[in-house]
């Protein structure tokens, strides 16, 4: 998933996006009864389930969404070829079909994929959804008016580059071939093992033609899964969604779809939210929150409750929050500075900073921790959870600075305890003791995205953040160490600049297996390569604790995503 402070929305759509928002396996919640609150009691359809939201949930276009696996709320209106698979912790990082019969037939290299749609599958009108409406569904993903979905499809489909969309060029993509109604075949540019991945993005959803009205589709998409959005209001601050009564289970072994309707309502204060479910007074009994975490303040409160404690989910998302270099700016182009800042972090300060250890856990690897990113334990410079300031010292004598250093850190002023004030004068107290004097640069969040993010303008030593548009190893090192994905006009995210031969071929090698856990063990090792360099200090990944209603049932929290699942929810 991108930075997800770059794409917020996207975090809050997978918990992305957000962002989706929107992460050690998430055996959710650890904390309570998998079934949720109601004890043994099976959940029943029935209900309206209502959902709390800081975020609006925007552009609610299948084109325009950028989710992982998905997304949380799109996912219960859009279906796609594949999907993530619906259940608790690590079996829940899977990939598994949805629209689809398979996740996809590659050919021997990887450069060609085949789906076959399942028989019987319909829109909320009762017309059949075919291999077309897929495509079309993709191709209109491409309409510059359309955009804000995922890149990859440009990137990888043959003529994706300076393919417009179906408004400008009615011959469509040559690439997405539909030989008949149940069948596509895609054509890609290069070997792409993880295409069951990429189709599990709303890009992937059928749209019939007959149907689309350009920017405004948003306002009554019409529904391939469980529910259909009966009201809009303010392009996303309040959805209603009623059940699609062409839905059938039979073809969807992955949405419960236990409530009558779903009410989301957005724009609230987290604070708002959170003193709403704990309370669940009414119809806030049956609600959840897909985006609104519990702070530190909150969770102290919540853990002296017992009851309260047992409504509260723990999940993790692929997400790594780290100090990044650029290693163009002195003294960061010496590698030894570089170590000697890894050695000197004190990660205990810093997880303290976050919220402490509920909230997060330290990171020695830029991988997330989890065993569908490849995730192999290394620390390449060991200081222990308190740093190791000596060694530090050590290092910065060697490079030529015996009376240290004095540097300036770039962070955001946003208060979201990962690249804020909190950790960045954690980082300022933990240096000192090893002779580098920090001086803090505290930005606004849209300065400090944009002057992070230009090759021009990037800062030697700053806060950052990752996380994964899917839950593989994939899409989280290539964007950040790929040479070739290095963008001199745009928003860059390799902020190392790293473009090592060998780094790049094996992403190159990897890309072509479409055994994925082969996969994962390669990007693992590539991880630990790659930390030789320091060219990043892994910091922690994030911990989610959030709240339900007392009255909700059958909790769902996989790695994929690291919060509910509301597909999977009952209220009776």
């Amino acid at each position: 998933m991108r930075q997800p402070s770059v794409i917020a929305r996207r975090v809050a759509a997978a918990s992305v996006t957000l962002v989706v928002a929107a992460g050690a396996a998430a055996c959710g919640p650890k904390d309570n009864d998998a079934k949720g609150a109601g004890g043994d009691s099976k959940p029943q359809k029935g209900g309206t389930l209502t959902v709390l939201n800081a975020s609006p949930q925007e552009d609610f276009d299948p084109a325009r969404l950028y989710t992982s696996g998905g997304g949380n709320v799109p996912s219960l209106v859009f279906r796609t070829l594949t999907t993530r698979n619906r259940e608790s912790g690590a079996a829940g990082a899977k990939v598994v079909p949805d629209l689809a019969t398979d996740t996809g037939r590659p050919s021997e290299n990887a450069t060609v994929w085949t789906y076959t749609l399942k028989k019987g599958l319909k829109y909320e009108d009762g017309t059949p959804i075919t291999s077309a409406d897929i495509k079309y569904g993709i191709e209109r993903s491409f309409a510059a008016e359309l955009s804000g979905g995922a890149p990859y499809l440009r990137d990888w489909l043959i003529g994706g580059a300076d393919y417009q969309g179906p408004y400008k060029d009615k011959k469509g993509l040559a690439s997405i071939e539909t030989p008949d109604d149940l069948t596509l075949v895609f054509h890609l540019n290069k070997p792409e093992g993880e295409f069951p991945y990429l189709a599990t993005q709303t890009q992937f959803t059928p749209v019939p033609k007959a149907k689309d009205n350009g920017t405004k589709y948003e306002e009554h998409p019409i529904s391939s899964g469980p529910y259909k959005v009966v009201k809009n209001e303010n392009d996303g601050e309040r959805i209603t969604l009623e059940r699609n009564p062409y839905w059938s289970a039979a073809t969807d072994a992955e949405r419960k779809a236990y409530p009558d309707k779903i009410d989301v309502r957005s724009g609230l204060d987290s604070s708002v939210i959170n003193q709403r479910l704990s309370a669940s007074q009414g119809a806030d009994a049956t609600a959840v929150t897909t985006d609104t975490n519990l702070g530190p303040a909150e969770l102290a409160k919540v853990t002296g409750d017992k009851a309260l404690a047992a409504r509260v989910g723990t999940g993790h998302f692929g997400y790594t929050n780290y100090i990044a270099f650029n290693p163009k700016v002195k003294p960061f182009d010496d590698p030894k500075v570089r170590q000697a800042i890894a050695y000197a972090v004190d990660r205990s300060s810093v997880i303290n900073a976050a919220g402490g250890s509920s909230l997060a856990e330290a990171a020695t690897t830029y991988l997330p921790n989890q065993k569908s990113f490849g995730y192999t334990p290394y620390d390449q410079f060991p200081a222990g959870a308190s740093g190791n300031p000596a060694k530090a010292k050590e290092l910065l004598k060697e490079a030529g600075h015996p009376n240290g250093i004095t540097v300036t850190l770039t962070h955001s002023n946003d208060k979201n305890f990962e690249t804020s004030p909190e950790i960045a004068t954690a980082l300022q107290d933990a240096l000192k003791k090893a002779g580098i004097t920090v001086k803090l640069q505290g930005l606004e969040d849209n300065d400090y995205r944009d002057k992070i993010h230009g090759v021009k303008t990037e800062p030697g030593f700053f806060l950052a953040h990752w996380g994964a548009d899917w839950p593989s190893g994939g899409p989280f090192l290539a964007p950040i160490f790929d040479g070739r994905q290095i963008v001199k006009d745009g928003a860059n995210f390799n902020t190392g600049f790293l473009d090592d031969k060998s780094v790049n071929d094996e992403i190159d090698a990897i890309n072509k297996l479409t055994n994925l856990d082969e996969a994962a063990k390669r990007w693992g090792a590539l991880d630990k390569k790659i930390g030789q360099q320091a060219l990043t200090v892994p910091l922690f990944h994030p911990v989610y604790k959030r709240l339900y209603g007392s009255a909700v049932k059958n909790i769902v929290i996989s790695d994929w995503t690291g919060v509910l699942d509301i597909s999977q929810v009952a209220v009776k």
